[in-house]
């Protein structure tokens, strides 16, 4: 069995001997407890399983969980749902979502959640304009599928942080 090393949310895990057939999901659930990342349609179509993979060039983009081995992860820095709210206080999008209630039965949250922060992520380094607003968020959230049909509450809640704060998302 092959062991891995990573880092979740900031603290490091491993190394943690994995069968080769774990996927990543399973490994966040079972190994490690953390719920927040859910299984969805099992073929990464849906993206439900989604976290947040951070590159050593300062980029960051979303991963699925449910198809992808957790030994594929190794020497990886990702974040989970768990791991977007600092000491309590939630960030400015998982704030926008709730005003928004941009979420029903809130399985598809954590992965239009990790794309939203992507995106704001992506925004700051390379800012847009006013017009490409729309467009943007539509193409960032384009794969995520939502059973309850909230499409337009995520959007509106990811247009409302960038709105919010032009200065650091738009040229």
């Amino acid at each position: 069995m092959p062991a891995i090393s990573l880092t979740i949310n900031g603290r490091p895990h491993g190394p943690i001997e994995v069968r080769e057939d774990l996927s990543m999901n399973d490994f966040l659930r079972e190994v490690l407890g953390l719920t927040g990342t859910k299984f969805g349609c099992g073929a990464a179509q849906c993206l439900s399983c989604a976290v947040i993979v951070d590159a050593a060039d300062g980029t960051s983009a979303t991963m699925p969980t449910c198809v992808v081995a957790a030994a594929d992860f190794d020497r990886k820095k990702i974040r989970t749902i768990e791991g977007h709210a600092r000491d309590g206080v939630l960030t400015p999008l998982q704030t926008s979502f709730i005003t928004h209630f941009a979420f029903q039965c809130g399985y598809c949250t954590p992965g239009f959640l990790a794309e939203g922060q992507v995106l704001l992520e992506r925004l700051e380094k390379a800012p847009i304009a006013r017009a490409e607003v729309e467009r943007t968020i539509t193409e960032a959230l384009d794969g995520h599928l939502c059973r309850c049909s909230g499409y337009v509450k995520y959007h509106e809640a990811v247009r409302d942080v960038i709105l919010a704060d032009p200065k650091r998302y738009l040229t």
